[in-house]
């Protein structure tokens, strides 16, 4: 009997290791690079507050759908927004500058995932219209603390490194001469 019960236990101990490690390698939190025309900037993926919205971003970079899009609402102090692949792409027959920011993908809209996490310089989040489930493609990087955003807006990850490179972007809403996304990919 007390052998059986060790074999159990045993059992037990080494089910819930593994059902930990899944959920540890579900959570895992992947890298993004985005070069600007200043350097490259690395953002960390958050699929742990927001997978829906990571794995939008993911799908549409895989397909190069955020390379040559402009960032089209640049706010001194506030956040950069980017992310329009439908009017905000520049090397595509759509562009265009008066419209970008009013598209998106031709992927739906994702049901909003607001968390805790705090709009702090670096944070980077969904845009949306009005109705919370509305974000789709494009996002916006923080510059500052923008904490009266919290629990409003899904952020999705964190600039960890080339924050400088954002701060370079050329302000407007939107600007004469926009800075793009020269290339964005999935690094790890």
């Amino acid at each position: 009997m007390i052998k059986l019960n060790k074999i159990i236990f045993l059992n037990l101990f080494v089910l819930i290791i593994l059902l930990g490690s899944k959920s540890m390698a579900d959570d895992k939190r992947g890298k993004i690079q985005m070069t600007l025309k200043d350097g490259v900037v690395v953002i960390e993926t958050r699929p742990d507050v927001a997978p829906k919205h990571v794995g939008q971003i993911k799908k549409l970079i895989s397909e190069g759908q955020y390379d040559g899009v402009v960032f089209h609402r640049v706010i001194e102090g506030f956040m950069a927004q980017t992310g329009d692949v439908e009017f905000g792409n520049s090397s595509n027959d759509k562009f265009n500058l008066s419209r970008a920011g009013t598209g998106g993908s031709s992927m739906p809209d994702i049901e909003a995932e607001f968390s805790n996490i705090n709009h702090g310089r670096g944070a980077v989040s969904m845009a949306r219209a009005q109705n919370p489930n509305s974000a789709n493609s494009q996002f916006f990087i923080c510059f500052n603390d923008c904490s009266f955003l919290d629990g409003q807006y899904s952020v999705w990850g964190q600039v960890v490194e080339g924050m400088e490179f954002v701060d370079n972007i050329t302000r407007g809403e939107p600007p004469t001469d926009p800075d793009k996304i020269i290339k964005m990919e999935i690094i790890d």
